[in-house]
């Protein structure tokens, strides 16, 4: 499925509702809050001796994408626009792949901002 038939389809099931700002609100709660019930997830496994269970991170992540396509939807912006505006990030920031020093380097020069 292409990222913005996604952002359509997942918008059928947005809540009318909720108009200006209050998208933007829900867009950014609802983002951390399934973002908060994936780390969940993982902590379990982890640390409380859960089984790993792979269909329901599978589910948190579709969550954490219905929540970004809305804030795409917000912004007025195809989902596909975000995913491209990130690589592009990345290409810059790590033009070779991701280094370690490239890493540390950068962290140095927004610590003095």
């Amino acid at each position: 499925m292409e990222v913005n038939e996604y952002q359509k389809l997942a918008m059928k099931t947005w809540s009318k509702r909720l108009h200006g700002e209050e998208m933007l609100i829900n867009g950014v709660m609802g983002l951390c809050g399934e973002a908060g019930e994936t780390i969940d997830l993982v902590k379990k496994y982890l640390h409380q001796g859960h089984q790993f269970n792979k269909e329901k991170i599978i589910e948190e992540l579709g969550d954490v994408c219905w929540y970004i396509a809305e804030l795409a939807t917000y912004l007025q912006i195809d989902f596909s626009d975000i995913l491209d505006y990130n690589i592009a990030k990345l290409a810059k920031r790590y033009p070779d792949g991701f280094s370690e020093e490239r890493s540390i380097h950068r962290e140095a020069e927004n610590n003095e901002d």
